[in-house]
């Protein structure tokens, strides 16, 4: 039995397609970039055409035969599959090829591993991670401790003895549920707060290494970790965004799509994807230079109906126009709303537009009015403050008297509070003194 514990980054890829399946040599390039981003080497690849799927591999016997010639020929200690393999595949090949073997769902949980910063990515990660184990324990393998760390595959849970591993991975899998639940209760509490808050919810979704983390770095001056790397994001980060027309906002960053992206993480990660559902706006960011983006925004949209996000409003923003040769623009609909940005993240260049859309499209018609509120409205003070409504204010014995200027779409709801409350709005909302 060849030794599972070897450490393996020197890698050969199998790249199975299909007749019809599209540009295969831009899937291949990407795997590697997976490959890559995980931090193996590699050292050969072999094509691979599957139609009828072999239930024994996967792909033929003949081509196991030529992975295994490779592997022998160049010492490779490790195969990536880029497809999911049923556990009993997996097992074979690595039987046959006598070296590790993961599939293109271990190579993404590994990443995920690997990047995962919060205490919820870490949790996630793990939970997923273990519920992939579970399908592929066999006998002999090694404890659950002992496989921690090291090589692509075996980052996180690893696998137990079969004698043991169901009953500990199941008494695991219960308690970081259990966590979950707990950390998720406390997100649902902050999201909450930010909609008694009334402030717009934007968020930035998109394919992997569009960008969205430079574009977020720059709206923000946040100081979110951007690469040229696949899932260089993934736990979900919230900043105020200032300097829009209509007011403040918040916006999150999430973690990037990919084709084919597992659906056990697509349930998994809820955190940052709960960002993109609970959004009033979706900034869908797309490589102004890739000749792919049309397709590519086809698999995002996927991905946000899966999670009941294909609803949300989007504005398309087109990075990366310094490589693509474009100019800042705004592109329009037949109403004269903004449906498209093109502009550089990386140079800034069309980022004043991108606020103005922002504006727009978040903003609405505008409330330009005196309010007088007594001492006792102490609470509705704090929540037009918090929705940053208030331009000036003044104190005295009687109370506050506030210069508000905020978009109705932001003053509207605070006037579902207490009957007090709505009475206090109604005189400021009737004032269509709007903006022209």
């Amino acid at each position: 039995m060849f030794d599972r514990q070897k450490k393996g980054e020197r890698a050969v890829l199998v790249l199975p397609h299909s007749r019809g399946e599209g540009d295969t040599v831009r899937r291949a390039e990407e795997f590697t970039e997976l490959v890559r981003s995980a931090g193996a080497e590699v050292l050969g690849s072999v094509a691979a055409r599957v139609e009828d799927p072999n239930p024994r591999f996967y792909i033929g016997t003949g081509k196991a035969d030529e992975v295994a010639e490779m592997v022998q020929a160049l010492d490779a200690d490790l195969v990536l599959v880029d497809h999911t393999l049923s556990p009993v595949q997996e097992r074979n090949l690595e039987k046959h090829l006598k070296t590790r073997v993961v599939d293109r769902a271990g190579l993404i949980l590994d990443i995920f591993a690997q990047r995962a910063r919060s205490h919820e990515g870490k949790l996630e990660v793990e939970l997923a991670q273990l519920k992939h184990v579970a399908t592929r324990l066999v006998r002999g393998w090694t404890h659950l401790d002992a496989q921690r760390g090291g090589a692509i595959g075996n980052r996180g849970p690893g696998e137990t003895q079969l004698e043991t591993d169901r009953r500990l991975l199941a008494e695991r899998v219960k308690m970081l549920t259990k966590r979950l639940e707990k950390v998720q209760v406390q997100r649902g509490q902050q999201r909450r707060a930010r909609l008694r808050n009334t402030v717009p919810r934007v968020a930035l979704v998109g394919y992997t290494n569009a960008g969205k983390s430079t574009l977020f770095n720059a709206l923000t001056t946040g100081d979110v970790f951007a690469a040229n790397l696949l899932f260089a994001t993934l736990d979900p980060t919230v900043r105020r965004l200032d300097d829009l027309s209509c007011g403040p906002a918040v916006i999150a960053d999430t973690v990037g799509f990919i084709r084919d992206l597992p659906h056990d993480l697509v349930a998994a990660f809820r955190a940052t994807l709960a960002e993109a559902r609970d959004a009033d706006l979706l900034l869908h960011v797309s490589d102004a230079a890739d000749e792919e983006r049309e397709y590519l925004r086809k698999v995002v949209d996927g991905v946000l109906e899966e999670i009941d996000a294909g609803d949300v409003p989007q504005l398309r923003v087109m990075n990366k126009i310094d490589l693509a040769g474009a100019e800042p623009r705004i592109d329009r609909d037949d109403e004269g709303r903004p449906v498209a940005v093109w502009l550089s993240a990386a140079t800034g260049q069309g980022l004043d537009l991108l606020r103005q859309a922002l504006g727009e499209l978040l903003g609405g018609e505008r409330v330009r009015s005196e309010l007088r509120l007594p001492l006792t409205a102490g609470r509705l003070h704090a929540r037009l403050k918090a929705a940053g409504a208030i331009a000036s204010e003044n104190v005295d014995e009687d109370g506050w008297h506030l210069h508000i200027d905020a978009p109705r779409s932001v003053i509207a709801p605070l006037s579902g509070g207490s009957p007090a409350e709505a009475e206090l709005l109604r005189g400021v909302l009737g004032d269509r003194r709007d903006e022209a």
